[in-house]
C-alpha cells in the first residue's frame, strides 16, 4: 500500500479576528456608535436653528459635520474619540512638573540670601 501525507497545516483567514466589526472589519462598533451620536448632536442644530436654504445647511454640515464624522468613525491611535479625550483630560490631571538641579549652581547661598531678605538683614 501506498502511503499518503497528511497536511496538517492550515491557513488562517485575514478576517478571523473582525468579529464585533462593521463592514467587513473596516470599523469598530464603538466608532460607529459614537460618530451617530456626534453627528446627531451636531447635526441636528445647524439642520434646526442655522435659518437659510437647504444648500446653506448642507455646505455647513459638509465643513463641519462630515469631517468629524470620519474623524470619529477612524478614530485616533487606536482609540475612539471619547477614548481619546478621555485619556487627555487624565493626562492633564495627572502631570507632574518635573526640575532638575542645575549643574554647578550653589543652591545655599540663595537660600540664605532668601533668608536674609526676609529678616531685613540685607
Amino acid at each position: 500500500m501506498e502511503e499518503r501525507e497528511f497536511n496538517n497545516v492550515y491557513t488562517i483567514p485575514a478576517n478571523y479576528t473582525d468579529s464585533g466589526r462593521l463592514l467587513g472589519g473596516m470599523l469598530e462598533i464603538r466608532n460607529a456608535i459614537e460618530a451617530a451620536i456626534l453627528v446627531l448632536l451636531v447635526g441636528y442644530p445647524i439642520v434646526m436653528w442655522i435659518p437659510g436654504s437647504p444648500i446653506v445647511k448642507f455646505v455647513i454640515m459638509a465643513v463641519t459635520v462630515l469631517p468629524l464624522f470620519v474623524l470619529a468613525l477612524i478614530g485616533i491611535a487606536g482609540d475612539s474619540l471619547f477614548q481619546y479625550l478621555f485619556h487627555m483630560i487624565m493626562f492633564w490631571c495627572r502631570r507632574r512638573k518635573i526640575s532638575f538641579r542645575r549643574v554647578g549652581y550653589r543652591y545655599e547661598n540663595l537660600n540664605r540670601r532668601r533668608k536674609r531678605a526676609k529678616d531685613g538683614k540685607i
